[in-house]
Formats: structure tokens, sequence, C-alpha cells
């Protein structure tokens, strides 16, 4: 279901279509003479503020894909490095060896190095707002960190001659592609939500801009249909109805 403000987005550049309609209608009696007002720039605009609508909507749900290809990516890792590390211990690597590792994997699992509980995770809300970019960098620094641990755990047991597994999925080669794949559906969320942040930010100055955006503009456009035909004139009334907003959430 899409959002409040996407919906407000919408319904902004839907009634400036209205709005261009009913000028074009008025035929030769509209005549701005502020260029920005005449047909031929608002039709403009609505081409630019449309596209901009799109593009948000569009690096979303790239955003969405990456994110959830990169919780794909993840999902097998704490079972993984607690694999590592019993591969590890039967190894005939010396204890302090697996002390070692043992630290770097309560670190992944979560949980405090001296033995702790896990830190708590709050689950995902399918109803929650749009995330925002302090959301988005407190939980990338969580996969950062991740990251982190893991090329450390693989370091930790490609030092030691012991560490000699047959399991495939447990060797250094595997676990290093698997850190490069970490690594890649981690970059491709940032560069993703980088497309995303700006394709709002492109959306929300063709449609907020205080002087040139898509609303002001609207704004404008009613004033002087008001000034030609008159408050009470029929024109008047064909785009006093349209509502124009700026949106709060964005």
């Amino acid at each position: 279901m899409p959002s409040t403000s996407e919906t407000g987005h919408a319904k902004n550049v839907a009634n400036f279509e209205d709005l261009i309609s009913f000028c074009n209608g008025y035929g030769a009696a509209y005549n701005p003479s502020k260029a920005a007002l005449t047909i031929a720039e608002l039709t403009t605009l609505q081409t630019n503020a449309k596209a901009s609508l799109q593009q948000a909507k569009t690096t979303k749900t790239s955003f969405d894909n990456a994110t959830n290809a990169r919780q794909l990516a993840f999902k097998d890792l704490k079972p993984l490095a607690t694999k590592v590390v019993n591969a590890l211990a039967v190894s005939g690597a010396t204890t302090l060896a697996v002390a070692d590792a043992k630290t770097i994997n309560r670190k992944i699992q979560g949980a405090k190095a001296n033995g702790g509980t896990k830190t708590p995770t709050t689950p995902a809300d399918p109803n929650a707002p749009a995330p925002t970019d302090k959301t988005i960098s407190t939980s990338q620094q969580s996969y950062d960190s991740l990251i982190d641990h893991f090329t450390k755990l693989i370091e930790s047991v490609s030092q030691d001659a012991n560490y000699k597994p047959n399991e495939k999925e447990l060797q250094t080669a595997t676990l290093q592609t698997k850190l490069d794949s970490l690594k890649t559906s981690n970059t491709d969320l940032v560069n993703a939500y980088t497309n995303w942040s700006n394709a709002r930010i492109n959306r929300n100055t063709t449609l907020y801009n205080p002087l040139t955006g898509l609303v002001q503009t609207a704004l404008d456009t009613k004033k002087y249909v008001k000034s030609v035909f008159g408050a009470s004139s029929p024109q008047f009334k064909q785009v006093s109805g349209l509502e124009f907003s700026n949106v709060k959430d964005r």
C-alpha cells in the first residue's frame, strides 16, 4: 500500500494536470505576463514532476530489492561463523586460538565479548514509515560491523595451520567468497539508497521549491485565474477546488 506521503505527491501532480487543462481551455483569455505561468511552462513543469515522481518510485523499488538481497546474503552468516569456530576447535588448534575465534564469533552473534546476552533486535515493521538517513546510517554500521568481524574470523582461521576442514563451505577460499558476496550486497544497498535519496531530493525540489515548485506555481496560477475572471466566476470555481499541499513526510 502506498504511503500517505506518496499518495500526497501523486495527488499534487494529478491535480496540476487538471489545472493545466482548465487553463488551456480558457484560450486567449488566459495570458499571464509571468513566464512560469504560461501553458508551455506549466506543461514542462508537469512533465518534469511526473518524471521525478516515477524516478523516486523506481529507485525506492531498487532500494527495497537491494535490502532484501542483503538480508538474504547475511541470513546464514551467524550459523556459518559458529560452524567455523567449531571446526577450528576440533582441528588441534591451541586453546588460545579457539578462544580468540570464539570472542569474534560472539560479536557476530550479537553477544557481548564477555559472553553476555545478545543485543536485542527489533523486527521490521512492514507498516513503519520510510527509513530516514539516520536509521539507514545506524543499520549500515551494524552490517559494516558484521563484515569486519567476519573478516577477522577468516584471518584468524586462515593463519592457523591446523585449520584444514574437508567441508567445502568451511574452507578458507569458500569463506572468502562468502565475505566478498557480503561486501557486494552491502555496497549495492548503499548505492541503491543513495540513488533513492537523490531521487527524493529531486522530486521534492520539483514539487516543493518555495519559488519554482509545482505546488507554489499551482497556487500562483489559481491566483491569476482569480484576478482575471473574478472570485465568483465559474472559471475560478473550476480551479479553486483543486488541492495542492506541501507534503510533510518526504
